[in-house]
Formats: structure tokens, sequence, C-alpha cells
């Protein structure tokens, strides 16, 4: 799955709703991508795209994720705790819908998401996030494709 350089995308992948275009960017830089997902997500691997499937646990997919990434891959995630657990490996890391996590903003994030579930656990519930619409996912297939031309090129964000 390593490709000389070692650079990866590592996708959280059980409720990635932007799987096509991650493969089809990374497909166009020649980037190997790896998918990982719960045994109840059904994912197929395809060229250039391997796929893992874990345990049905909370945080599996994000261990798994967590625990086999390395500086310079590329981690696609919704989940504010793996994304600072990647940005602390020295990862870039992009939401779903193509925002880049950054170091600066992630203690705000996470307290955001701690607040969150403490009032789940009072019984209070939000609307999750709306559905993704096709100009997010151009939007993001753009946010990739920008951010593997600059560390292609080795420009130092």
């Amino acid at each position: 799955m390593e490709k000389p350089g070692g650079r990866k995308i590592v996708v959280d992948g059980d409720a990635c709703p932007v799987k096509k275009e991650i493969a089809a960017v990374a497909r166009s830089f020649g980037v190997p991508v790896l998918m990982v997902s719960s045994f109840d997500h059904v994912l197929q691997a395809e060229e250039g795209v391997a796929v893992v499937q874990v345990d049905r646990g909370a945080d599996s997919a994000d261990l798994y994720i967590a625990n086999h990434i390395s500086a310079g891959d590329i981690v696609i995630t919704q989940d504010y705790g793996l994304a600072a657990l990647a940005l602390g490996k020295r990862c870039r890391v992009l939401s779903n819908r193509g925002q880049e996590y950054e170091d600066s903003k992630m203690d705000f994030m996470l307290e955001g998401r701690h607040a969150r579930a403490v009032e789940r656990r009072r019984g209070h519930y939000s609307k999750g996030p709306k559905a993704i619409t096709a100009e997010e996912k151009i939007l993001f297939q753009h946010k990739l494709t920008k951010l593997l031309t600059l560390l292609q090129e080795n420009v130092q964000l």
C-alpha cells in the first residue's frame, strides 16, 4: 500500500460521502488510497484503493487509522479526535467537505465536540450534518487536487 516516497491517502470511510471523488483524484496523482470502515459498511477495493474492514466498535476505524498513518500522509475524516491525532503525526487532514484542519483550531473544535457530547447525554439531540451537495463534492475534489499539487511540488504551507 505504500508508494515510493511514502505518501498515501487514508480515509475514515464509514460515513464518507466523497469516496469516489477521493479515488479519482488519487488515481490522477498516482497516490494510493486506504479506505477504512467497519464491517457494517461494504466497500469495494478498486485500482489504487485498498479496503480494510475493522470491528464495529465506536472507535475501531479511528484507532486503526491512527496506528497506520505516517508523517506526510493525507487523512480524510470528519472526526475531530482522529484529525487531532493525525495532525500530531504530521499528516495533512481534510474534512469530507474539503476543510483543512489546523493545529491552531483543534482545541476549539474539540471543546465544541465535548459540549455536544454533554448535551447528548442530557437527552438534547441536534440534527446531524446536512447532506453533501454535488457542488460540495466538486469543491472537495478541487481542495484535494490543490493539496496534492502543492505536496507534489514540495511547497510547504
